[in-house]
């Protein structure tokens, strides 16, 4: 078997992503994917600026948006009693950032990005499971469960949460949250559809809960997603999230957001998981990508989003430093590749983890919160500048975070000024 240049390891979105970025700059890729066929499980995915920026540069973006939704609007609300706390007028954040605020369903967007792999000619090998990477004098090399072995040039694994790879670099666990998703999508014709806005991608808080829901495929159908705090997970048993649990959790929730719990999927659930931030993502010619890297909870979107991002910065970075005769000095990619990824995935890390705290505030501090929610200007976007602009290739193009405002600095009832919350 004839060597490729890169062999990228996982056939997610990332993987996807990454494996067509190096194709594009002329690189001969293999995608070695674990399971026996390509597909991705879950419903709605959010993409931000960010990320449609970067799908317009690799032609896809059209066919993106003819596939999801581009909303007007996001709505922040009060899982309790319903009131609207702050919201993002979406077609003005197009405007200042060049790029719609686009909402699909995550198989739409993995098959998407499967086609134009196969239309770039990635080769693509199915029931092929890495167990372990190893660096070799030219390159690196991969083991699959059948005991044969690939080699390249480079290696990337994109290869998840349980990243085999990642334990080249730490030895950590993926770290508990407590928090369990449920999901669900609503065909267009049920009268649940009838009574929301499909133009609006919408989410309540509430004290250990939120619940989002917006349209997917054109308005075909309503995606629904309810998350909660597992009192099972806290007490250390392994049976959590199970549906009494979600049905108990929304208890003291709004009548609109415990309509829609019947129309989740009862029979499978996803619980809420990430690893803390890691700074060194490359070990000679093996390189993490992802969430073998950076996996987040989903607070601030960008889970996948960092991953098409950080397959983008690679494929860049390759132009920059490809030789007239197709060689590529892989030691001054990867050096810049770690100078600049890592640290805007920590800044997500913990900013998702940060955001998941505020959403799920109860008593005085949830009251705290949404007067400083409530005092946002629709049109501030100290939240979102670090975030949805151009992708940072460079450490000194990565742009300042917001100033947040501590949450005890504010009184119920008393003004305050624009900016982000802590």
């Amino acid at each position: 078997m004839s060597h490729p240049d890169v062999i990228v390891v996982g056939g997610g979105i990332g993987g996807l992503g990454v494996a067509f970025s190096l194709t594009r700059q002329g690189q001969s890729v293999r995608l070695l994917e674990s399971a026996p066929a390509f597909g991705e499980v879950g419903a709605g995915i959010q993409l931000a600026p960010n990320c449609t920026r970067i799908l317009d540069d690799y032609g896809l973006l059209e066919e993106a948006k003819r596939l999801g939704v581009v909303p007007d609007a996001m709505v922040m609300r009060d899982a309790v009693d319903g009131d609207e706390l702050t919201r993002l007028d979406l077609r003005d954040l197009e405007k200042r950032y060049g790029y719609p605020y686009l909402v699909i369903h995550r198989s739409d967007l993995h098959g998407l990005l499967l086609r134009a792999c196969e239309r770039a000619g990635v080769e693509l090998v199915n029931d092929a499971h890495v167990t372990s990477y190893e660096n070799t004098d030219g390159g690196a090399r991969v083991t699959v469960a059948s005991g044969e072995t690939h080699e390249a040039g480079m290696v990337i694994a994109a290869d998840g949460l349980h990243s085999p790879a990642r334990r080249l670099f730490v030895d950590d666990r993926p770290v508990s949250s407590a928090y369990v998703a449920y999901r669900g999508t609503v065909p267009a014709d049920l009268p649940r559809v009838k009574s929301v806005d499909l133009g609006e991608v919408v989410v309540y808080i509430g004290p250990g809960c939120h619940f989002v829901h917006y349209g997917l495929r054109g308005g075909e159908m309503l995606n629904q997603v309810a998350v909660f705090e597992s009192p099972k997970a806290l007490a250390g048993r392994e049976d959590w999230g199970t549906p009494d649990e979600l049905d108990a959790a929304f208890a003291g929730t709004c009548d609109f957001v415990q309509d829609g719990l019947p129309f989740m999927w009862r029979d499978k659930w996803w619980r809420m998981f990430d690893r803390d931030p890691v700074m060194q993502w490359v070990h000679g010619r093996i390189a993490l990508l992802g969430d073998s890297a950076h996996p987040p909870l989903q607070y601030i979107a960008q889970g996948a989003i960092m991953a098409i991002e950080d397959g983008w910065v690679l494929g860049e970075h390759v132009a920059r430093n490809r030789a007239g005769d197709g060689t590529v000095d892989w030691s001054t990619v990867l050096a810049a590749y770690e100078a600049v990824r890592p640290e805007h995935c920590r800044r997500v890390l913990t900013t998702s983890r940060a955001w998941g705290e505020l959403w799920h505030l109860d008593g005085l501090a949830r009251e705290r919160r949404n007067v400083l929610l409530r005092a946002r200007d629709t049109y501030d976007y100290a939240f979102t500048d670090w975030l949805y602009g151009p992708t940072a290739l460079t450490p000194d193009q990565e742009p300042e975070m917001f100033t947040p405002i501590p949450l005890d600095s504010v009184s119920v009832g008393e003004a305050v000024p624009a900016g982000g919350a802590a």
